[in-house]
């Protein structure tokens, strides 16, 4: 079998992986690497045993497939070099800075007839996974995306560095149109905002409850979903899903705890989860990492002309999503007032501090 030959664009902190991940893949020749910091890709190609370019541009003609993981800034203009010249392209998420960057690279793709994926990565999650092939209908579901501040992405906030995973998951999952999207939104450090909470109201009903932060010390990302069909919740750190179901005897006859004796009673705090509600645990910690699976994917569709799981239209759906959390950001009153203080920047000022610096010899995490 001829090996796709490979390049990646952008060999920083995740595109070294996604460069070290091809290049171990038997069915892919990793013919060079480029980054704008030359000896950062002097390093990666060195490792890996391929070439290294400062630029993109001597890359075209000598691949049959690329992955852009570059700063978002750049990925309009790198990936729109390759899907002129045919070549498939993986772009990591945000797809791009606009919305009408996001519908060109869709439209030069098509026309060149060739896979545009973009790299919502916990699409390939295990947990997930496991609960997309799930008959389960979202009617109220609670996402979290926390994490450290690293110094990395600085370039955008928290809402497309990181809450644009759970947005793409939630149009994935509820497979409808949002009709109302109100925000909140802080910028600590100044510059962009750190932390949001956003709740979005789709046309069927399901409400959704979304926050991310890039300034909390433990990392946290989890979704919680409610349907008829139960509950499900996914922890993406550890690729677990939990899910709890009503038993049949429910199912057919229902639970009225106040019709139930003195007796029932005395057992019903042992038997809700058993003989009421039933669940399962699924760990899918054994299955591989999601970007090695995501990566093969994209391979895949290189070599099949499959349609990408994770297509240029749900980058632009899920960009178009936190274009619109971001502006419900940006006009947030925090006085209550149109013409007082708005935005993550418009903060008002602490009345105080919560604790005395003595407090300061056990910085507990929040």
């Amino acid at each position: 079998m001829t090996r796709v030959r490979t390049a990646v664009i952008g060999v920083g902190h995740l595109g070294q992986h996604h460069a070290r991940i091809l290049a171990g893949l038997p069915d892919v020749e990793l013919v060079g690497v480029a980054d704008s910091n030359p000896d950062q890709a002097r390093a990666v190609a060195a490792k890996l045993g391929t070439a290294a370019f400062p630029h993109h541009a001597p890359l075209l003609g000598r691949v049959d497939a690329v992955s852009v993981v570059t700063p978002t800034v750049h990925h309009h203009e790198v990936a729109a070099a390759f899907l002129k010249a045919g070549v498939p392209v993986l772009v990591e998420k945000p797809v791009c800075r606009t919305v009408a960057e996001a519908d060109e690279l869709i439209g030069l793709a098509a026309a060149a007839g060739v896979p545009f994926q973009v790299g919502h990565i916990e699409r390939f999650n295990p947990a997930f996974e496991e609960l997309s092939r799930r008959p389960i209908r979202p009617k109220f579901v609670e996402a979290e995306r926390h994490g450290p501040f690293t110094g990395r992405s600085v370039d955008i906030g928290a809402v497309l560095d990181l809450m644009i995973h759970d947005l793409d998951l939630l149009l994935s999952l509820v497979r409808s149109p949002v009709r109302a999207v109100s925000a909140v939104g802080a910028a600590v450090f100044g510059g962009h905002e750190d932390m949001v909470n956003a709740r979005l109201e789709f046309e069927n009903g399901c409400v959704a409850h979304v926050t991310a932060s890039r300034i909390t010390r433990h990392p946290k990302r989890r979704l919680r979903v409610w349907a008829p069909e139960g509950y499900a919740g996914i922890d993406f750190v550890t690729r677990k899903l939990n899910l709890v179901q009503q038993s049949e005897e429910v199912r057919r006859h229902g639970l009225r705890v106040d019709q139930l004796d003195a007796a029932a009673k005395a057992r019903l705090k042992d038997e809700v989860f058993g003989r009421y509600l039933q669940t399962l645990t699924l760990d899918g910690d054994r299955k591989g990492d999601q970007l090695t699976a995501e990566l093969k994917h994209f391979v895949d569709c290189v070599r099949t002309g499959n349609r990408p799981r994770v297509t240029g239209e749900d980058g632009r759906d899920a960009l178009a999503l936190a274009e619109r959390v971001l502006a419900a950001v940006r006009s947030h009153p925090w006085d209550g007032v149109a013409d007082g203080p708005l935005g993550p920047g418009g903060l008002p000022q602490p009345a105080g501090y919560l604790f005395a610096p003595a407090q300061l010899a056990r910085p507990d995490a929040a």
